[in-house]
């Protein structure tokens, strides 16, 4: 299966989670959560939470993803 394409991605004002919002191979949409930790060199970590769920719209991902992630809301992503 392609690689679904990175449309954006928010990032907390800590530096230490993030969210993207992605378009799949096949038109639908979706988002993940990540986190980092400063000391591991190895970058970005999937958190496995919200990426199989689907959206028809990237508006739609982000709207869910700013309803289910709580510091995206109040970074104000």
């Amino acid at each position: 299966m392609p690689a679904s394409k990175v449309l954006t991605s928010l990032e907390n004002s800590a530096g230490d989670h993030c969210v993207d919002i992605f378009v799949r191979a096949d038109g639908t949409f979706g988002f993940e959560e990540y986190r980092r930790d400063p000391e591991d060199v190895n970058g970005w970590f999937s958190l496995h939470r919200y990426s199989l769920q689907v959206f028809a719209t990237a508006e739609d991902a982000l709207a869910q993803a700013k309803s289910r992630v709580a510091w995206l809301a109040l970074d104000g992503g």
